[in-house]
């Protein structure tokens, strides 16, 4: 993390463009490594004699995002300042 804000200053870019841009780059060339032609095997649900599923790509996001949901740990809120609170009367 230290190595990764050294050089998000040396850039002059934020950390956070650092990452992204570092991310994409690692998620293209693990693309580019993959054979193109290769077939993709997708879970089936259900029976192959069943009732065919439709599902769009709107259902597909849908689903998704309530899976990254349920993913989350309860917690807090995260508060919006650095100070700590302070609890009893105010004044």
């Amino acid at each position: 993390m230290r190595a990764a804000k050294a050089r998000s200053a040396e850039s002059g870019e934020s950390l956070k463009t650092l990452l992204t841009r570092a991310v994409a780059a690692e998620l293209d060339t693990h693309v580019a490594r993959r054979n193109p032609n290769a077939r993709v095997v997708l879970p089936l649900f259900g029976a192959a004699a069943g009732p065919r599923v439709r599902l769009s790509n709107a259902d597909l996001e849908r689903a998704l995002a309530d899976a990254d949901v349920a993913a989350l740990p309860l917690s807090v809120p995260p508060r919006t300042s650095g100070k700590p609170r302070r609890r009893g009367r105010s004044k």
